[in-house]
């Protein structure tokens, strides 16, 4: 079983969690996650099977999208609901302010991680130094915010909250997102809950609880639920080879023009396809260079006698 599968994470579970409950699910040890959500947090974690555990990288790299609902007023020491209250404020704010200081934070911004996070500082993750009471000091990282919509200001409650959605970079904290818009809007600001809407293609729509994965598993229809790893390099080439190749395709190496079954193919310098053997099985990912067709990231399975 090799490929992608679009799990919808719930409340209370860690992405390590997830990957665990999916090993004994599917009866498979390598599985990977492709980026880390809160406890707390809900929706799309892209989880790699088998040999898809090589595309956790390239994963990992995508732009997400999050729906998150923010409280005014209140800072906290984990920059959501989840820590201990620091502060308290009035919140004298107006809608149009509000819109105004969220409109700030498109595009690049200088972001300093939360300490309760899993970064690690000399070899220490930072939330085991905050549970230690150590705060340390913490290099600004650069972040893109691609777009910000503010979905609800409800300013007449109680409890004053902001709902936003945000398209970001790899590496964005949407609580420390919410706390610096606090700081900027002068009451302080502390996140409330958090969805992840979106990693790169695959969309929460399309995910599965792991009680629906489980039940899917025993019905035997899971396999069609996994995305191939081919499909995300659908935008590469589709190269075949002959078969007289397929062994030297296997084991890696690179290979002449002449291994192509289609022989009017022309290639340009640094091109990267997707290449499959004889069969049309998926092998991996080559690069033509300099007149040859050069191996980058190899998917194959099958063993070669």
């Amino acid at each position: 079983m090799n490929g992608i599968i679009n799990v919808y994470k719930e409340k209370g579970f860690t992405s390590h969690d997830v990957v665990a409950k999916l090993r004994g699910i599917l009866h498979m040890k390598k599985i990977g996650h492709t980026g880390t959500l809160d406890p707390d947090a809900v929706g799309v974690l892209p989880v790699c099977l088998g040999k898809g555990t090589g595309l956790v990288s390239m994963i990992t790299d995508w732009t997400k999208t999050y729906e998150a609902v923010m409280i005014l007023g209140t800072t906290t020491d984990t920059q959501d609901t989840s820590g201990n209250v620091l502060t308290k404020s009035v919140v004298d704010v107006d809608e149009r302010t509000v819109l105004e200081v969220c409109s700030q934070f498109e595009g690049e911004y200088e972001q300093i991680p939360p300490m309760y996070s899993a970064l690690k500082v000399n070899g220490k993750k930072l939330y085991e130094l905050a549970r230690a009471g150590i705060e340390v000091e913490r290099k600004p990282r650069r972040v893109v915010i691609n777009s910000l919509r503010v979905n609800d200001i409800n300013l007449e409650d109680d409890i004053k909250t902001v709902t936003i959605t945000v398209d970001c970079s790899k590496g964005t904290y949407i609580r420390t997102l919410c706390d610096d818009i606090g700081k900027k809007l002068g009451c302080g600001a502390c996140m409330m809950s958090l969805k992840r809407t979106r990693v790169g293609d695959f969309i929460i729509d399309d995910t599965l609880t792991l009680n629906q994965i489980a039940a899917l598993t025993l019905k035997g229809d899971i396999e069609q639920y996994i995305v191939s790893i081919d499909k995300m390099f659908s935008g590469y080439r589709k190269v075949v080879v002959s078969a007289g190749y397929n062994k030297l395709l296997y084991n890696g190496n690179k290979l002449p023009l002449e291994a192509v079954q289609d022989q009017n193919s022309e290639f340009l310098d640094m091109e990267e396809f997707r290449i499959y053997d004889a069969d049309e099985d998926f092998v991996g990912i080559y690069k033509y260079i300099g007149g040859q067709l050069v191996p980058k990231k190899m998917f194959y399975e099958k063993s070669v006698t």
